[in-house]
């Protein structure tokens, strides 16, 4: 471990020469590529030099024991030698997880896309309490949020609503939402008070750069038509919604949020762009071992992931076995204490792979 934090250290400060060339400097595209590196780099160069200096605090004060002390002083270098050694078990156990392979699109904004799925209008009705939630979440994280897409009920649910979050780390953490929530609660219809059971599921989705996903215009087949809906006067007047078919896969996108033709249309590339290279990954992945999808991020969205309980005010988050009695807070929009807690679910099995 130690070797690998050194050629990390060595190529951190290889970047901090390139970054102060005057050639590279006068090279935008250059500079940009290896500023990005070497911040992402900096946080583990920073534990590393921590972690050296913590050893080499250690080293002094097992030295001074072989001198001559007294009582006083050596009371004071033994709580610091403890001190140390706590600071240094703590390095021990964090310096391999900032080792660990990063997720090339953790850094990426996404698109999410929320489907009511069994259960009818109550199903529509809890897809739009975690747009919510996630709105919440959003405004929190201090990111932004766009909305691309949505089929709205009558009773204030949504059949389906596709939304961007742009924030820097938005993919790292919302990438553990992908698959299906369950809520089990007494609908709003129900007049006899009985629980019913419904499902929505969630697809999270990187945003893919036109380098990543190679699209043909030949391909597509654009349709124009009128946006339906809350609007106001550009409603049902003008063709400014979007609906876009990729012939070779038949992945079909739409948006009619904007009242700009090119907006929509930019907007519904983006959503192709991300389902497109989802497609891919989730074949790659098909193909990659079982213990690989077994692991917490895989984002398999098929897999029942979490149920929210009413009559009981709990959430369980099914992957890691995480109750907590407080679903208020969390259809609030606090999501840190489940999230975190995948995060270090899914480290520890990433580091059981390295082993």
């Amino acid at each position: 471990m130690l070797e690998k934090l050194q050629a990390v250290e060595d190529k951190f400060l290889e970047l901090e020469s390139l970054i102060s060339d005057p050639d590279v400097i006068a090279d935008m595209s250059r500079w940009q590529k290896y500023s990005k590196e070497h911040a992402s780099l900096t946080p583990i160069v920073e534990k590393f030099r921590e972690y050296k200096d913590v050893v080499k605090g250690i080293e002094d004060a097992k030295a001074m024991f072989a001198e001559s002390l007294d009582d006083e002083m050596r009371k004071f270098v033994e709580e610091e030698l403890a001190e140390l050694k706590v600071q240094k078990e703590a390095l021990d156990a964090e310096l391999p997880i900032l080792l660990l392979p990063k997720d090339p699109n953790d850094d990426k904004n996404v698109i999410v896309e929320i489907r009511g799925g069994v259960g009818g209008e109550e199903a529509a009705l809890f897809a739009g309490d975690l747009f919510r939630m996630y709105g919440r979440y959003v405004e929190k994280q201090g990111w932004k949020m766009e909305i691309i897409d949505a089929s709205p009920t009558e009773l204030g649910g949504y059949k389906e609503i596709s939304f961007m979050v742009t924030g820097f780390g938005a993919y790292s953490k919302l990438k553990y939402e992908s698959g299906t929530h369950r809520v089990q609660r007494v609908p709003a219809t129900e007049s006899g008070g009985r629980i019913h059971t419904s499902a929505v599921t969630v697809a999270v989705l990187p945003e893919a750069e036109d380098v990543d996903v190679a699209i043909d215009p030949k391909d597509l087949h654009i349709d124009l038509y009128c946006a339906s809906g809350a609007g106001g006067q550009h409603v049902n007047r003008t063709e400014s919604a979007i609906r876009i078919t990729h012939i070779p896969t038949g992945i079909v996108v739409q948006c009619q949020d904007e009242r700009s033709q090119l907006k929509n249309k930019d907007k519904a590339m983006k959503v192709l762009r991300a389902r497109l290279l989802d497609k891919a990954q989730q074949e790659q992945m098909d193909n990659i071992s079982a213990d690989r999808k077994n692991q917490v991020g895989s984002g398999d969205r098929s897999e029942r992931i979490r149920t929210y309980n009413f009559p009981q005010g709990r959430v369980t988050d099914h992957r890691i076995g995480l109750t907590l009695h407080r679903i208020d807070a969390v259809l609030a929009g606090d999501l840190d204490e489940i999230l975190n807690a995948l995060i270090t679910a899914d480290q520890a099995e990433r580091l059981k792979q390295v082993k």
